[in-house]
């Protein structure tokens, strides 16, 4: 049987009706408590992602009712007090693309220089929220925010997956004047073969971020930048090749980071970063409870400690989540076997 327009339309009324009595609804809970208290809230969004894979049916896959969600809850915290939210910029680097799909927009962007900045801005309370790379599928792991994240008090509270593609930007339409580059030692390594094949022998100058590289372009008129086609709008450049980097497969991960934390959906991973002790088998002690509980551990990557010579912290993604019984387990485990752990957040997958 063929649905009615009429039979639709009616429906959609009571949905329309249904989400703006929603809307009212967490608006007045909102007035009465602190908005630093919620992940636009921290609760309500893990609460609601539990409640959609236990309920969903079907057709809409699980993610696409998230994201239905998360826009109606970041609107109507937006109504009371827009979401500051801090990010490598200025507005058009690749961080801004995440801070935007985290709030659908409705946030108060502020953007920084560089990474540090922006665990400074949310751990001074200037920023509610901040985004930040934590890896590339190309190049690797981002070491200023892995630093970063060891000394932070703040947690990491969501994350992102974001495909990345890079064009090459210049005041001069012709691609033989570029006699510099400037580029983020991140952006430079995934476009690092484009680079060598297309402009050999070219000054690399380091920038602080992909937007940072722009502006400095803008002001030169011998070089060129390794940046988005957003910056080229937004500084006034050309663009004088696109998708320069190296791998079509070539996904940035982005963290927020926050004061708050979430609680279980029933879908989520977490982020720790500890040390082993000095002594043989150290590492495969303190690994061995993931396989003997039954936990997937998604990442183990080692990084200098930088107070200490020659030892290293190690920093590890597994899935579940801190509050899961199971993971309870193996973390008591795992504690007795480091001599340093922390915790850096737990959060829902990110696709």
């Amino acid at each position: 049987m063929t649905p009615d327009r009429d039979d639709m339309e009616e429906l959609d009324r009571k949905i329309i009706g249904l989400i703006s009595e929603r809307s009212d609804l967490y608006i007045r809970k909102l007035k009465e408590r602190p908005a630093e208290n919620g992940l636009y809230s921290a609760e309500d969004r893990s609460r609601l992602f539990t409640l959609i894979r236990e309920t969903n049916r079907g057709p809409l896959e699980h993610q696409v009712l998230e994201k239905i969600y998360t826009d109606i809850l970041a609107a109507s915290m937006a109504i009371m007090k827009p979401v500051t939210v801090a990010f490598l910029g200025p507005e058009g680097s690749f961080s801004y693309i995440p801070a935007e799909e985290f709030f659908s927009g409705s946030m108060t962007p502020l953007p920084q220089r560089t990474i540090p900045d922006v665990f400074q801005q949310v751990e001074s309370g200037k920023a509610l929220y901040g985004v930040v790379p934590v890896e590339n599928s190309t190049e690797g792991s981002v070491t200023y925010t892995l630093d970063e994240l060891i000394e932070t008090s703040i947690n990491v509270v969501s994350e992102k997956y974001i495909r990345v593609t890079y064009s090459l930007l210049s005041k001069s339409n012709d691609i033989s004047s570029v006699k510099r580059i400037f580029a983020h030692p991140q952006s430079l390594g995934q476009c690092k073969g484009w680079i060598r094949n297309n402009l050999p022998g070219v000054e690399i100058i380091a920038a602080e971020s992909t937007s940072g590289a722009a502006e400095s372009a803008a002001g030169d008129h011998g070089a060129a930048a390794i940046s988005s086609d957003a910056a080229a709008g937004i500084y006034g450049l050309n663009v004088l090749a696109s998708m320069i980097e190296d791998s079509r497969q070539n996904y940035t991960r982005f963290f927020l980071i926050g004061r708050v934390s979430c609680k279980p959906t029933g879908n989520d991973k977490t982020s720790i970063v500890c040390a082993v002790k000095d002594s043989p088998g150290a590492l495969l002690s303190m690994l061995r409870p993931f396989a003997e509980i039954g936990i997937n551990m998604t990442k183990i990557e080692s990084r200098p400690d930088k107070k200490k010579i020659w030892e290293y912290n190690f920093f590890i993604d597994f899935i579940g989540h801190k509050d899961d019984p199971i993971v309870k387990k193996a973390l008591d485990k795992i504690r007795q076997e480091t001599i340093y752990l922390k915790i850096l957040g737990s959060y829902p997958v990110g696709n």
